[in-house]
C-alpha cells in the first residue's frame, strides 16, 4: 500500500502544476480596484449647466486606439485634479469641455507625460471684451506624448518652473485650482481636450473639441482610456479652423 501511495501523489499534483502559470498570469493582468471619489457640487457655474448638444454622447464614447510610447506601452493618464472631493458634469455650455469643481488651491496635475505648450500667468480677462482669448485667466496647455493637447484654466497659480518647452510627467504639479478669468467667482478647473494647431492663436480649439467626461470617468477609477483616436478623427474632419465657429463669451 505504501508504494501505491507514493506513485499516486505525483500524478494527482501534475495537473495542478500545469495550472500554476495560468493562475499567476491571470493575477498579473487583473484590473486595479477603483478608488473613485466625489461629492455633489452645490454651486455650478452657468457654463456647466447647459444641455449637452445632440450627438455629444456618441462623440465622447468613441473607442480610442492607444498610441504607443517609446517603450511600447500606451501613455499613462491620471485625473487632472488631486483632491478628495471633486465634481464634474458631462455637459458644458456651447462647446465640448468639462468644468471640474474643487476647492481653490487644490493641485492641478499633468494628466500624462508630455511637453508644456503655453502658459498664462497673468489674468487679462475683462468682461467688457474681447470675449474669448482671455477667458481662461491663468492657464496651462500640455501636449501629451499621445499627441493630444490638454488645457486647464481658471488657475489661482501656475507652478514654478512650468514654462513652454518644459517636459513634465503624469502627476506632476502644474498649478492650483482657482477662479481667474470668466470663472463666475466659482473655484473650478476648465478642462479641454483638442489637437495641437500650430501657427496661430487658436483659443477656440484649445478650449476643447471632444467631450472629456468619459475619459475623466476612466482616469478617476485608475483606468487609462485614450482620447487620441477621437481627437485625430476630429482634426481629420475639421482641420484647424482659423476663426471660431461661434463668437461667444464662454471658455
Amino acid at each position: 500500500m505504501r508504494s501505491r501511495s507514493t506513485v499516486r501523489r505525483p500524478r494527482a499534483a501534475y495537473p495542478v502544476l500545469l495550472l500554476l502559470p495560468a493562475l499567476v498570469a491571470g493575477c498579473a493582468t487583473a484590473d486595479r480596484p477603483s478608488t473613485a471619489g466625489g461629492n455633489t457640487w452645490q454651486g455650478p457655474s452657468a457654463a456647466a449647466t447647459a444641455e449637452q448638444p445632440a450627438g455629444a454622447a456618441a462623440a465622447g464614447s468613441e473607442s480610442a486606439t492607444p498610441v504607443p510610447s517609446p517603450t511600447g506601452m500606451p501613455p499613462r493618464h491620471v485625473f487632472p485634479v488631486r483632491a478628495d472631493k471633486v465634481a464634474y458634469r458631462p455637459t458644458h455650455g456651447a462647446y465640448p469641455a468639462t468644468d471640474i469643481f474643487a476647492d481653490c488651491g487644490a493641485p492641478v496635475i499633468a494628466v500624462t507625460d508630455g511637453q508644456i505648450l503655453e502658459v498664462s500667468r497673468v489674468d487679462r480677462f475683462d468682461k467688457r471684451g474681447p470675449l474669448g482669448p482671455f477667458n481662461g485667466g491663468l492657464a496651462v496647455s500640455l501636449l501629451g506624448d499621445d499627441g493630444v493637447r490638454y488645457y486647464g484654466s481658471h488657475l489661482s497659480a501656475v507652478a514654478a518652473g512650468i514654462d513652454p518647452g518644459v517636459r513634465v510627467h503624469a502627476g506632476e504639479s502644474l498649478g492650483k485650482v482657482g477662479r481667474t478669468g470668466n470663472a463666475n467667482n466659482v473655484c473650478h478647473l476648465h478642462f479641454g481636450i483638442s489637437p495641437e494647431c500650430q501657427g496661430h492663436d487658436d483659443w477656440w480649439i484649445r478650449r476643447g473639441v471632444i467631450w472629456p467626461a468619459p475619459y475623466l470617468d476612466s482616469w478617476q477609477k485608475r483606468g487609462n482610456r485614450e482620447p487620441a483616436a477621437p481627437v485625430a478623427a476630429w482634426q481629420r474632419k475639421h482641420g484647424c479652423p482659423k476663426t471660431p465657429a461661434k463668437a461667444d463669451g464662454t471658455g
